[in-house]
């Protein structure tokens, strides 16, 4: 994995990079192909930006990181946050969105750098960012209630605002619906995962779009976002999508502790002591509720399925919980840390995370 990364960016980038990030203290993080830095940054004062401060940069040279452009935009004005797009090769995706505080320093930094030159004869281009807030969701089952939906993708996504379900078609049986979300960056992690989350956790597929209004793609941005498929084995007693199993859904997602984790073992809920704190890693939960009902330690095998075409590695995953009859077994996307250990652990941590959402949902 570093040896495939060190092949697309030389030593003397890479160490360039990362002498600015220890004499700046910068911090950035990268999740689900972005690489963030802010959100706000530290020191930030003020209200989070509105509408119209984010613009949206493109042609970057491959590269081309954080050191050259957040210096650039800084210039203009202090930014809220920079997103830069990546890939597992350690090349950025050619894009990058820059959000300031106001939507005047926006404007100003589309005048001040779009067509801005850099190295080898590459301009960049700078425009306003479109910002939308709003996913189509495609294929539904007949009968999904807006409140049912509403608390499933709360389940699966961060920052849903509302969510309109929309029947159409012959007895109704065209089902799709318009999420809200509270940012554009929301939505947009959001339009990476529900594919693959309906898919693995309900054994449904749906389509994901951007609400445009219009049939026009939305720019060079299109590019930004693609469904997530990952092909493997299909978690094992994981419900299908249906009003009955959506309801199951909202009971767990009220109530994800261990009485109802007893509901899989067949037993009652023991009490954990009050003054014991809860462990906030999927790994570390699980591995306590495990000890709670004597299950014994959960045996993970992760294995490396693929890279995405969207610079994603798809892995493969099978958690044994020694006291339950049936491994939990599925897949998941996740992003490459700077070690293959960093990485293994980070496809632990997702494959926690859905064994304890099928276990809250038995």
């Amino acid at each position: 994995m570093d040896k495939r990364k060190s092949s697309v960016l030389s030593t003397q980038r890479r160490r360039s990079f990362e002498d600015w990030l220890e004499s700046t203290s910068i911090t950035l993080t990268q999740v689900n192909g972005q690489r963030k830095y802010g959100g706000p940054p530290t020191g930030w004062r003020g209200p989070a930006p509105g509408p119209g401060c984010e613009v949206f940069i493109s042609s970057i040279p491959r590269d081309v990181f954080e050191d050259c452009l957040i210096p650039l935009f800084q210039t203009v004005a202090p930014l809220y946050e920079f997103r830069l797009m990546m890939n597992f090769s350690g090349q950025n995706r050619g894009f990058a969105y820059a959000k300031y505080g106001r939507p005047a320093d926006a404007e100003a930094a589309i005048r001040a750098l779009h067509l801005h030159p850099l190295r080898g004869g590459m301009c960049l281009i700078v425009k306003m960012s479109t910002e939308k807030r709003q996913l189509c969701l495609g294929e539904l089952p007949a009968g999904v209630s807006e409140e049912a939906l509403l608390t499933v993708l709360r389940m699966v996504s961060d920052g849903v605002r509302g969510v309109t379900v929309r029947v159409a078609g012959p007895r109704g049986k065209a089902t799709s619906a318009l999420v809200f979300y509270s940012s554009h960056y929301a939505a947009s992690m959001a339009k990476k995962v529900l594919v693959q989350a309906f898919k693995k956790q309900y054994g449904v597929s749906i389509s994901v779009r951007w609400f445009s209004g219009s049939s026009k793609p939305r720019h060079d941005e299109s590019e930004e976002e693609g469904a997530l498929a990952c092909p493997g084995p299909k978690p094992v007693g994981q419900a299908l999508l249906t009003a009955a199993s959506f309801q199951l859904a909202r009971s767990a997602f009220r109530d994800p502790h261990p009485q109802l984790f007893s509901r899989v073992v067949g037993g009652p809920a023991p009490q954990a002591s009050s003054g014991e704190a809860v462990p906030h890693d999927a790994v570390g939960r699980l591995r306590r509720l495990c000890e709670l009902y004597g299950l014994g330690l959960p045996i993970y095998d992760v294995r490396y399925h693929h890279t995405s075409a969207d610079g994603f590695l798809c892995v493969s995953y099978s958690v044994l919980v020694p006291g339950l009859p049936m491994p939990f077994c599925g897949v998941a996307q996740v992003l490459p840390g700077p070690s293959t250990n960093t990485t293994e652990e980070e496809a632990r941590r997702t494959a926690a995370e859905q064994v304890l959402k099928a276990m809250s949902r038995a």
